[in-house]
């Protein structure tokens, strides 16, 4: 006879098992962030688990061969009611424990603009942490609206390489074609838009050599004020363009 307690219940629990390359790293790392270790375990093999709020990451051996600098080791997905505030949290943590937010190489965070519904957390091992708002979209058009067309279209293609894929060189590609090809039959602020998201990825991907071919052009257009609050939308970090336009409010 089978009993409540044989059944399977609907009540399991998931954890990641990300591969650890670099350990010490990884501590310190997380616990910079906040986190609680819970589990510590170097030898005869590594096995860290650590805590925060609701969920839990733990971490196993890498195999030899891994690579962090490819950042393929692995990843979750955090699925979380208002990212916003998680990314506000872990820039705080960065900022007190490192002196800065980390925004290259490993480990790092990725940029947030107000409005997108994710952003990731690179590890020291290359594993990538995802935090998603549950309500986000559920179909994404990569290559842009088709309801947009010309710059419009490339814009809100850069926008969701950026939050969705999480890549910001296939972005940087999709704006620089996009302003050779459909700048200039393009209205002053997509292009403003689209200058504005070369400099941030241009100075993120260490190609600042491009970064003062794309401050001086945008510096030449002619803009209102609410045209550059659309600008300045469009990028995570407005502090970015300050050298490149004076304050005017």
């Amino acid at each position: 006879m089978t009993t409540n307690a044989d059944r399977v219940q609907p009540n399991e629990t998931t954890m990641p098992l990300l591969h650890c390359a670099a350990p010490e790293e990884t501590l310190a790392f997380w616990r910079a962030l906040g986190f609680e270790v819970v589990f510590e375990q170097l030898k005869p093999y590594v096995y860290l688990a650590f805590t925060w709020s609701g969920f839990q990451l733990h971490y196993g051996p890498a195999p030899k061969d891994l690579d962090p600098a490819k950042e393929q080791s692995g990843g979750c997905l955090v699925m979380v009611d208002a990212v916003a505030s998680y990314h506000a949290v872990f820039t705080e943590a960065m900022r007190r424990s490192y002196g800065k937010v980390l925004v290259k190489g490993l480990p790092r965070m990725t940029r947030y603009r107000a409005g997108a519904s994710r952003f990731s957390i690179v590890d020291p091992s290359g594993n990538t942490i995802t935090f998603i708002q549950r309500d986000e979209p559920k179909d994404v058009e990569y290559g842009g609206s088709e309801e947009l067309d010309g710059l419009a279209r490339v814009l809100d293609n850069a926008r969701i390489l950026r939050e969705f894929k999480m890549d910001d060189r296939a972005a940087y590609r999709a704006l620089d074609s996009g302003m050779r090809r459909r700048a200039e039959d393009a209205p002053v602020v997509e292009q403003a838009m689209a200058l504005a998201g070369l400099i941030e990825l241009a100075t993120a991907l260490d190609k600042a050599d491009r970064v003062p071919e794309w401050g001086a052009r945008l510096q030449a257009l002619s803009l209102t004020l609410e045209q550059r609050t659309q600008v300045e939308q469009y990028v995570a970090d407005p502090a970015i363009l300050k050298p490149w336009w004076p304050d005017q409010r």
